[in-house]
């Protein structure tokens, strides 16, 4: 679980220099003109005898001991922009907490902060879309989610990975370009599933590549065998040595040994070219094509592939001293072929070189794939309906030249992941939504139930879904349900869900 604001401190404090910040700009909407002038300075709070009350001060901490409790938490509606009557929860006059949509709560949401509650109709919308798939799956496999930064799609990128299932999240276009919310989508995905940004899934074939990748634990790369391999080895190595031949002082390009300087500067070229060319390797040593194809068998092949254990050793332990050049060990090789041994450190360096079947950590296969989840976002409904609405082939081309960046980028994403799924038999669903031609899922109260058991904070402090959450105590100060509402409805607001507590 993390939370920007509202119980956490130092994210508190974070926020209102946020706030302090944006009072000094201009009003940009009739709500913040409303709104605005009534923001707290960022020194405390102001009392209208003694000015701002600065933080850590004594008044400070009497102001933080007289907060209002906090009773009710709303998430905002952003098509009304105002606080949902929907995605809310609040402690009645019996101390249950109830929800907006699912009513009474019962005890299992005792130990629930109400921040996290007013999201349970996405946690339970992802729920639902994991179970559609698995429920036609015999086993856990692969699971496709695109959106996976919406507040559904990221419940369900959790959720199925927490049963077991790789998943491969796309995230949309509003928060693609956000590096730390790709890594964190990442961290929430167990190996060896990943996210990959919107624009990644427009190429339907490096996108399906990468599915079957994870999916069997194969990349495309590693399908070659043993003797295409050395074939493509060789090939690279005459042209090496074609490029790059001993007589040159390094191996680099001729444009980097030419002199380009001031005359003043020539009779130092050469020493100073000299202590320059030295970081580089030397060139390579005439291989004669048919001895290489004659003596460089599989089994050399393999033992110089072997001799790079002994060299990532020295790489990562720092040792600069050993001469290493591929080039003058193949030539070696075919004047006094090796022996062909393992090497002895198998499977301590799994990035060493090698295909697939040299040694190292054993790819893990994700399992065929069991679906595709889809999260309905605004820009991908309005596109979806305007293709959809169009009849003839030409009309549904019009369509879609007339969409805007994001639509045209937001559908063909979206198509990307519903196409992989489709092309293995595997279900296609959407959730927080419809889309022409696929079945829309609703949550079921097993779904509720089973979103409430992964909000559950365990005793270590971990919880099996997490959100981004920022909270605004209108409680505090009544005009920050309005200022959240405001904030909520700003473009690329982030992958956070505002939460406004009363």
């Amino acid at each position: 679980m993390m939370f920007s604001g509202g119980r956490s401190k130092l994210l508190s404090t974070a926020s209102r220099r946020g706030l302090a910040t944006l009072k000094k700009l201009p009003a940009v909407s009739p709500v913040s003109q409303s709104i605005l002038p009534n923001l707290p300075y960022v020194g405390g709070v102001e009392t209208e005898d003694e000015g701002p009350i600065a933080y850590n001060s004594e008044k400070w901490n009497q102001f933080q001991n007289s907060r209002q409790p906090v009773s009710s938490a709303h998430a905002i509606d952003t098509v009304a922009q105002t606080l949902s009557t929907q995605d809310s929860v609040a402690i009645n006059a019996s101390g249950s907490v109830v929800h907006g949509t699912y009513g009474d709560l019962g005890a299992v949401a005792d130990a629930i902060p109400l921040e996290y509650l007013a999201l349970l109709r996405f946690a339970a919308q992802g729920a639902a879309g994991v179970r559609a798939l698995s429920s036609s799956a015999s086993s856990n496999g692969t699971v496709l989610v695109y959106g996976a930064s919406q507040a559904s799609g990221m419940a369900a990128a959790q959720l199925a990975s927490a049963q077991g299932h790789a998943v491969v999240g796309v995230v949309s276009g509003d928060h693609a370009g956000n590096t730390l919310l790709m890594e964190s989508i990442k961290g929430f995905i167990d190996a060896p599933g990943t996210a990959v940004p919107e624009v990644y899934a427009l190429s339907k074939k490096n996108f399906a590549d990468l599915v079957q990748a994870i999916a069997t634990g194969i990349e495309e790369s590693s399908t070659a065998s043993d003797v295409e391999m050395l074939e493509e080895f060789k090939a690279n190595l005459m042209d090496y040595c074609q490029t790059f031949p001993e007589n040159l002082p390094a191996a680099v390009g001729a444009e980097k040994l030419k002199f380009n300087g001031m005359d003043k500067d020539r009779e130092f070229f050469q020493e100073n070219m000299e202590a320059y060319l030295s970081q580089f390797q030397p060139g390579a040593p005439p291989i004669d094509k048919a001895a290489l194809d004659a003596l460089f068998t599989p089994e050399q092949y393999q033992a110089f592939r072997n001799k790079f254990w002994d060299q990532t050793s020295r790489v990562i332990s720092g040792d600069e001293s050993h001469f290493f050049s591929p080039p003058h060990i193949v030539k070696s090789m075919i004047d006094m072929p090796d022996k062909t041994t393992t090497p002895s450190s198998k499977g301590a360096f799994p990035y060493s070189f090698g295909g697939g079947s040299s040694y190292g950590i054993a790819p893990v296969a994700g399992g065929a794939v069991a679906g595709a989840i889809l999260v309905v976002t605004p820009v991908l409904e309005a596109a979806a309906k305007a293709v959809d609405a169009a009849t003839t082939l030409r009309q549904k081309g019009e369509a879609l030249s007339f969409l805007t960046d994001a639509e045209r980028t937001a559908f063909g994403a979206a198509c990307s992941v519903a196409a992989v799924a489709q092309k293995q038999g595997a279900p296609v669903v959407t959730i927080g939504g419809s889309l022409p031609g696929l079945t829309s899922v609703e949550p079921s109260k097993e779904d509720v139930d089973q979103a409430l058991a992964a909000m559950d904070i365990q005793e270590d402090g971990s919880t099996k879904l997490n959100y981004f959450v920022q909270t605004y105590r209108a409680c505090d100060f009544p005009f920050y349900g309005d200022y959240a509402v405001h904030r909520a409805n700003e473009p690329m607001a982030g992958p956070r869900q505002i939460i406004v507590t009363k």
